[in-house]
């Protein structure tokens, strides 16, 4: 049997249908320069750039930590604070932006540790960014981590000293004047630390029944 053209086209473009369930591939716009690289290649750059967000804030670390000049445009803001300086960075790329999350996150939970997390999490990477060249697999490099974060924390209860409020009031202001070191305040620690001293003892350490 003898098909025109048009019958033709319309049998060719039927089957095709038929071939994607009756329904037509979707088509993806991506803008002009967005890059579509996946795999090995882009696991290592998912690192390098999380390393170089990492080590722009390694040296506000501590109660030497050095202040950060950052100019955004117009403004200047001078400041060793961990999330200060990660929101003020304009970071692009996608995986270094979650480093400025954790960060965010640290600071609206705890208040403090924004540096050291970003650093941590640094560190984590640039520890197995050699697994990742060598081709060993994303879960199997997870499993290695969630193990070794259970023998971190199981390491550190062994070695934890238990320090109640009595008889060590002396050590408790040390603590919180080293974490006052790095904020603003640090000129005003012998006023500020016995007001933290006394705000942590009076609370109750005991979770309520009901919760």
């Amino acid at each position: 049997v003898k098909l025109s053209k048009k019958k033709k086209a319309q049998s060719t473009s039927s089957i095709t249908m038929a071939g994607y369930g009756g329904m037509q591939p979707g088509i993806i716009l991506l803008r002009e320069g967005t890059d579509q690289s996946q795999g090995k290649a882009q696991l290592i750059s998912n690192i390098n750039a999380c390393q170089a967000v990492a080590d722009t804030v390694r040296t506000t670390l501590g109660p030497r930590g050095m202040d950060k000049l950052v100019f955004d445009g117009q403004r200047v803001t001078i400041s060793n604070d961990g999330a200060t300086i990660m929101k003020l960075l304009d970071i692009v790329h996608p995986a270094a932006k979650t480093l400025v999350d954790i960060s965010m996150s640290q600071d609206a939970e705890v208040g403090d540790g924004t540096t050291s997390v970003v650093l941590l999490a640094g560190e984590v990477l640039k520890q197995i960014k050699p697994f990742v060249e060598e081709g060993l697999h994303p879960q199997i490099i997870m499993g290695g981590l969630r193990k070794a974060a259970q023998v971190a924390v199981a390491r550190l209860k062994e070695i934890a000293v238990d320090i109640g409020a009595a008889g060590n009031r002396d050590m408790l202001e040390t603590f919180a004047g080293t974490a006052l070191n790095s904020k603003l305040i640090s000129n005003q620690k012998s006023l500020f630390c016995p007001m933290i001293v006394d705000a942590v003892s009076i609370l109750d350490m005991e979770p309520a029944p009901d919760l």
